[in-house]
């Protein structure tokens, strides 16, 4: 059944890869996430894709530590809450420029960045 939705895999594989790098460039678009959906994807769908990831010296160090403890490093935690942060910023920002009186607007995706921050900084740090 895994060769069968081999292709799938593959696919996912490379559209998660392509989106994580897309996010390098795009403020408020993740890319470590997207980075560790391509290498979980591209382990049951392309073992070239997924030796690479293992390997990448920007990518391969941060996917190890999720797969062997679910940890996450000082620095990408901290890049991520700046992010974060960054993002509910400017949400706020085009909220009050617009003179928007739709709050929910905001505070929605605002508590959903807080819960991810929250859930980030309680991951284990790799052990060096």
């Amino acid at each position: 059944m895994r060769s069968r939705f081999r292709w799938a895999w593959w696919l996912l594989a490379y559209v998660s890869l392509g989106i994580g790098i897309v996010g390098v460039f795009v403020p408020g678009l993740p890319t470590t996430v997207f980075i560790l959906v391509a290498a979980f994807a591209a382990s049951r769908g392309s073992e070239r894709l997924h030796r690479y990831l293992m390997t990448h010296p920007r990518f391969g160090p941060a996917i190890q530590d999720w797969q062997r403890n679910g940890a996450v490093s000082r620095r990408g935690k901290w890049a991520a809450t700046w992010t974060m942060l960054f993002c509910a910023a400017v949400l706020l920002g085009i909220m009050v420029w617009t003179g928007s009186h739709r709050w929910w607007m905001a505070a929605l995706p605002i508590a959903c960045m807080t819960l991810v921050a929250l859930w980030l900084w309680s991951r284990p740090e790799p052990r060096r």
